[in-house]
């Protein structure tokens, strides 16, 4: 059944230095007890609604704008800058260059971001509220607020809300919402190279999980209870086993069946989440599927992710938001903790009730809390209880004892991509942040410095020594300075330098 065939979900009523002084509204006196896990607002949105927000290799956190929870795009987006001590609490928004213009403004899509620091956006499911799956792409470079047109492969005729992935070589690799066909993107030369042949089935709700071993996992939406592994060395897709539950659902109607996020944890387990109330694990060492806890029932009836969004914790919890199954796309929305065994009840933030789990988007920030945007103006930080274990962290093994205004300089160390991809939400949503920011300490004043041409993009690389590149934006003050490299909220070994 063709992407288009889906009828659209119903919809809830309910920077450092570039800024355009748009006010931040008063923080609400909104939390837990320190020691326990809690939501905490960040900065209003200036929009109507923030849909799927992505990390900048500057540490500035991009959101689209949408009309509203479950709306459609606007084309527009915007920026969330942290402060000068790196606060996202107290950042400060401004408008980015808008997509408009270009008749791209779709509600669901593909994204990332590349090796050299740039991010790709591809294709689009109800573009401007449309039925349109459309095959429009583009790249947006952070540093000089520039969007660039991307053609798409050759003979496509939708994209859609593709599944992506970066894969280990840096190479974007990316497929139709509504068949087997699967590309990887030259971006320097702007072409597509066909690849993923063997796919037992279509691509249609499937979303795509990075392995410590540089293969790609998904589950099948349309072939069973069927897994699959891409293997870029090869190019062609294999079966990966049978799940032990199903996980897909259609939630009773004629669309393509739904499926939740996988995320791939520390100990190298990918936790597989429903759109039903299952779910399954797996080992990515032995290949083996599991059986994984299954959702409680809710006053408001059974409950499982038909679409939404997880992220993993420093700590190795995965924190999900689910919601009604029966039926789909309604509110409430409820949100759990998986901790390698059990799902675990996680405190809800305002406005809960009024959501469910499709219009929700979950990003790691450099400091270790999540930012849920749900399509409304208001956003919100989870801030996670526990800590990571010292092994998991990035560790910088080299860097230069000097570094001046207009100069690229090299980090190396190990780690330094983290253990997992961090968030997800499948095929509608991709926000990676397995690339590395680097942090700097300065008179008293904390900054993020623009990184890019990463030696990988794999993740849980292990005692590998990989690199990337930063430069040092003018306003840094001069003297002894700390760096540190932060992924996916964990922060490596702090070394000292001399700014000049």
């Amino acid at each position: 059944m063709n992407e288009t065939q889906k009828p659209t979900r119903p919809r809830q009523n309910s920077q450092q230095f570039r800024r355009l002084g748009i006010p931040v509204a008063a923080l609400l006196a909104f939390s837990s007890a320190a020691s326990a896990q809690h939501w905490t607002p960040l900065p209003t949105f200036p929009g109507s609604g923030a849909g799927t927000a992505l990390l900048e290799p500057d540490g500035n956190v991009m959101v689209q704008e949408i009309t509203g929870p479950g709306g459609t795009g606007t084309g527009n987006w915007y920026q969330l800058a942290p402060s000068n001590t790196g606060d996202y609490q107290a950042g400060v928004w401004s408008m980015l260059p808008s997509t408009s213009g270009f008749g791209y403004g779709p509600q669901f899509f593909g994204s990332a971001v590349l090796t050299n620091g740039q991010m790709v956006f591809e294709g689009g499911e109800y573009n401007f509220g449309s039925n349109d799956d459309t095959t429009m792409g583009f790249d947006f470079r952070p540093i000089v607020l520039t969007w660039s047109s991307i053609p798409p492969p050759s003979g496509w005729t939708k994209i859609g809300d593709a599944p992506t992935v970066v894969l280990p070589n840096g190479t974007f690799m990316m497929g139709s919402c509504c068949s087997k066909q699967e590309a990887l993107l030259d971006l320097s030369a702007l072409t597509w190279t066909t690849t993923g042949s063997g796919k037992a089935d279509s691509n249609s709700e499937e979303g795509w999980t990075l392995l410590p071993n540089g293969k790609v996992l998904t589950v099948d939406t349309q072939n069973g209870t069927e897994s699959e592994l891409f293997n870029p060395s090869t190019g062609t897709w294999s079966l990966a086993g049978n799940l032990p539950v199903p996980l897909t659902n259609n939630c009773g109607m004629a669309i393509v069946p739904e499926m939740g996020p996988a995320v791939l944890r520390p100990d190298g387990t990918v936790f597989a989440v429903g759109a039903n109330s299952n779910t399954a694990i797996y080992n990515s060492s032995t290949g083996v599927w599991t059986k994984g806890p299954t959702f409680p029932s809710e006053p408001s009836g059974p409950i499982g992710v038909a679409d939404g969004p997880a992220a993993l914790l420093p700590d190795g919890n995965v924190l999900v938001m689910a919601s009604n199954i029966a039926p789909c796309f309604q509110s409430p929305a409820y949100f759990f903790e998986f901790n390698g065994t059990s799902l675990t009840a996680a405190p809800s933030p305002p406005n809960a009730a009024n959501e469910a789990s499709y219009s929700g988007r979950m990003l790691e920030l450099p400091n270790g809390h999540i930012l849920l945007a749900d399509g409304t103006k208001n956003l919100y930080a989870y801030v996670p209880k526990g800590s990571a274990e010292s092994s998991w962290a990035p560790h910088i093994t080299s860097f230069p004892a000097t570094i001046s205004e207009g100069v690229y300089y090299t980090i190396e160390g190990t780690q330094l991509n983290g253990l997992s991809q961090g968030a997800a939400y499948g095929d509608d949503a991709q926000m990676a942040t397995n690339f590395p920011l680097l942090r700097i300490m300065s008179g008293g004043l904390t900054y993020y410095l623009p990184t890019k041409n990463y030696s990988t993009m794999g993740v849980a690389t292990g005692s590998k020594v990989v690199s990337f590149e930063f430069s040092l934006p003018f306003f840094v003050e001069p003297g002894a300075a700390t760096l540190e490299v932060v992924t996916n909220g964990i922060a490596s070994n702090a070394v000292t330098v001399t700014v000049n």
